[in-house]
């Protein structure tokens, strides 16, 4: 499936043309999945949510603090969730950009400084992903509508496009190829990995030849080869085992509006956690997302709202239109008993729309069987607090073992992980 991968690597050079797209994984029936959900020692999983133009903060930010606090207007529209999620004020990343910035995220990093990284710009998901590796066939899915948002990035600084057709991602997770399909995935693999052989060949002959400087380019070329080799390693493995069942009717591949395509994608990535077919999920909202389906002006155009009260009043229902869905898929996890192993996050690297503005991001953290603390609003720009620090805890919590990521200065104190 071309949209569907896991941590693609394109080197430009050397990898040119070698992103490997991997099956999903499967078992003996669904109901496995529901058990496995069940379990006290369910694995931790892991859902991003980022929408590319934010929401208005003057609507979606808490006036006060703490566990009774009063709910916002956006934010009515989870409040039957209000005890099972956390919502924070005043977290960026100290970067800025306006829209050029919206992908860092879930990073900390801009991609023009991912350089100076050692990780690049990897992404929250990606790094949950690398952690995951083969104990699920598909360490990560990328999904969005149109052409996403570029919301998640590789080790390697590249990104991983959304599957934008749920047709195809219901396939991928539950539609068993033909024989011939699986002979000529084979040899594909098998074809790859001869070249990866020799690539790796090639490498070591020149490597006699570098300076310190270029030794360590060419070791971060092989980081990428070794990448590679195990996803053509977790793919021969997995390629003979069955897809779970479906417990739902096939997703035709039809022609569907924006608002349509919305909810059912949150239906299938919920379907792949709760089938162990990933244990990360990643769903990214477009500035294209197609708000004359919702009888308004375009969603780009009522972000540069002017304070004009009409536009002002449809952004208002983009953005609740917006939360309904998150909601929904909130009822959906807890429906099927994943919500207290899955960590949701939902937000924006937009801070403000209107002012370009990536400070002050919209943060919302759910789920993970965590005790939520209701708003906290951290310090200003004087004591601020790093938002990748939130994201080093929640890494944490998932599993990873580091003490840093992306712009960390620390863990995220204020609220408990344990």
């Amino acid at each position: 499936m071309k949209n569907l991968k896991t941590r693609q690597v394109d080197r430009r050079h050397l990898l040119k043309g070698m992103g490997v797209s991997l099956a999903l994984p499967a078992f003996e029936s669904i109901h496995s999945g529901y058990a496995a959900a069940a379990d006290a020692t369910a694995p931790k999983r892991l859902i991003s949510i980022g929408s590319h133009l934010g929401f208005h903060p003057e609507k979606f930010f808490p006036t006060e603090e703490g566990l009774n606090y009063t709910m916002s207007h956006t934010l009515k529209n989870i409040e039957e969730h209000r005890n099972d999620f956390t919502v924070f004020s005043n977290l960026h990343h100290g970067v800025g950009g306006g829209h050029g910035a919206v992908h860092s995220f879930l990073s900390g990093v801009k991609k023009s400084e991912a350089a100076g990284f050692k990780a690049k710009n990897m992404t929250l998901d990606q790094a949950a992903a690398e952690h995951v590796g083969s104990a699920s066939r598909y360490p990560s899915i990328v999904a969005g509508l149109h052409n996403g948002t570029d919301l998640s990035w590789t080790r390697s600084g590249v990104r991983i496009p959304p599957v934008n057709n749920p047709a195809k991602l219901f396939q991928a997770l539950f539609v068993e190829p033909d024989a011939a399909t699986k002979q000529s995935e084979r040899a594909r693999l098998m074809h790859r990995s001869s070249v990866l052989d020799a690539l790796r060949e090639s490498a070591g002959q020149m490597e006699r030849k570098l300076n310190a400087a270029d030794r360590d380019k060419l070791d971060q070329y092989l980081t990428s080869v070794r990448e590679v080799e195990k996803q053509l390693q977790m793919s021969n493995e997995w390629l003979e085992r069955p897809k779970p069942q479906s417990p739902i009717s096939k997703v035709e591949d039809i022609e569907r509006l924006h608002v349509e395509e919305m909810p059912l994608f949150y239906e299938l990535l919920t379907l792949a956690l709760q089938t162990d077919s990933t244990r990360v999920a990643t769903f990214e909202i477009p500035m294209g997302f197609n708000t004359s389906e919702l009888e308004l002006g375009s969603y780009h155009g009522l972000s540069h709202h002017g304070k004009e009260e009409g536009r002002l009043e449809q952004l208002e229902v983009v953005e609740g239109y917006l939360m309904k869905q998150f909601n929904f898929l909130l009822n959906q996890l807890k429906e099927a008993r994943l919500f207290d192993s899955t960590m949701v996050v939902m937000g924006s690297g937009m801070g403000d729309a209107y002012k370009h503005s990536n400070k002050c991001l919209p943060v919302v953290l759910a789920g993970g069987g965590i005790r939520h603390r209701g708003h906290i609003a951290c310090p200003e720009e004087t004591h601020r607090v790093e938002l990748s620090n939130l994201w080093l805890s929640t890494l944490q919590w998932f599993g990873v073992e580091t003490e840093n990521f992306g712009r960390s200065t620390g863990t995220f104190s204020p609220l408990e992980f344990a």
